[in-house]
């Protein structure tokens, strides 16, 4: 999105609708494990690559937040801080490296594809780095198990989604500028 104010009125309703993105589909998991498969990493994705770094990462603390006082929107329709201190707690405060380093990479100036995936895999590593050190912490697993547990079932699905972002995200973000961006001349 343009450089205009973070906090102007539009910007927030924009990051309020990525928020409720999140919290829509974010419940929704396929059990795999302790580290359920869900929408949520595709919705940070987009948030990033839609919004750009500093209001994709507000829109995905608003949804932290949203969940830690105990809003149901976390895999499996968990809610509360008692989620983010269990097994997948590193992974939802890991959403906001996520989101800013896909944002970032989508904002430059390049305007191409390949620039917001390489944010999209910066900051699944980011994603998987905070998970994954969480998962070892919480679980008591060794780096080897952990990485089978909490990254190598992931990586296909993941990939996947970084393909679907990148195939809707510009369209997407050309067309919320448009109208984030109208001039409303009236009269």
């Amino acid at each position: 999105m343009k450089n205009d104010k973070i906090f102007s009125v539009r910007s927030m309703v924009f990051m309020a609708i990525f928020a409720a993105i999140l919290c829509v589909i974010s419940p929704y998991s396929i059990k795999v494990g302790p580290i359920p498969i869900t929408f949520a990493t595709f919705g940070v994705y987009l948030a990033g690559a839609v919004l750009g770094g500093k209001r994709a990462m507000i829109s995905v603390v608003v949804y932290i937040l949203l969940g830690a006082v105990g809003l149901p929107v976390f895999s499996n329709f968990n809610g509360g801080f008692g989620a983010l201190l269990g097994a997948t707690g590193g992974y939802l405060i890991g959403y906001v490296p996520l989101a800013l380093i896909t944002g970032i990479f989508a904002d430059m100036k390049t305007r191409r594809h390949w620039t917001m995936i390489i944010g999209m895999i910066l900051g699944t590593v980011a994603l998987y780095t905070f998970g994954t050190a969480w998962y070892m912490i919480f679980s008591g697993a060794n780096l080897v198990t952990a990485l089978l547990t909490c990254v190598v079932p992931f990586l296909i699905g993941d990939g996947i989604k970084m393909a679907c972002t990148t195939a809707i995200a510009m369209p997407l973000k050309s067309r919320l500028n448009a109208i984030m961006y109208n001039d409303r001349r009236e009269g």
